[in-house]
């Protein structure tokens, strides 16, 4: 198939494999959710009651006093034990090479077929500056949450879309699935896409 590039009579033939992939919300859910727990810190910690500070001395008489309690760290108590507590532990899991480039394409598919790709000849700007960038972005009608995506994106490109809120600047070895499920519309230069098509072949 091809793709238009975005100001020239040009087009970008690229591979059906990859930009025409039937979609399967299965995969891309299972890659999308592994990918963001495996970002996950796992650090939370509670103590039980055998870790808490306190005394483990009956705090009164067995009769004649109420309900029967022994320890103050046991866990109706405030200040006391956690019943389950949380440990660190990690969150990670196990995704295959060929199924995250399998999510990866069907991710670029669906976006295709919504008309959410824009592919442009050059993605850069020659000053960092913020409205050289916003001038970019409304020339291209992009979306509010926009993603650029470029072979290696340069030192100026990332300064001058710093400041600007929900807009992402990626080169082709950041990009993620939940980078590509988040964009509202991205712009891929046609270098950045035959990288890809490398990449994911």
């Amino acid at each position: 198939m091809e793709l238009a590039i975005n100001g020239s009579d040009k087009k970008l033939s690229v591979s059906d494999a990859i930009f025409d992939r039937e979609f399967s919300e299965d995969l891309v859910h299972q890659v999308v959710v592994a990918y963001r727990n495996a970002g996950r810190a796992g650090t939370k910690a509670q103590k039980t009651r055998s870790e808490v500070n306190g005394t483990t001395k009956k705090s009164k008489k067995q009769k004649g006093g109420g309900a029967r309690h022994g320890a103050l760290t046991a866990p109706i108590f405030v200040g006391g034990g956690v019943t389950f507590a949380a440990k660190p532990r990690s969150f990670a899991q196990k995704v295959n090479r060929k199924m995250y480039r399998a999510a990866m394409a069907a991710i670029l598919s669906e976006l295709n077929r919504q008309g959410r790709i824009t592919v442009v000849e050059k993605l850069d700007v020659e000053t960092p500056k913020t409205s050289g960038m916003v001038a970019m972005l409304k020339s291209l009608e992009m979306g509010r949450r926009p993603l650029l995506v470029t072979e290696e994106a340069s030192e100026n490109l990332y300064l001058s879309a710093r400041n600007l809120p929900y807009v992402e600047v990626r080169d082709v070895q950041g990009l993620d699935p939940v980078a590509l499920v988040g964009a509202d519309s991205i712009v891929f230069t046609a270098d950045a896409v035959k990288k890809i098509e490398e990449w994911l072949a």
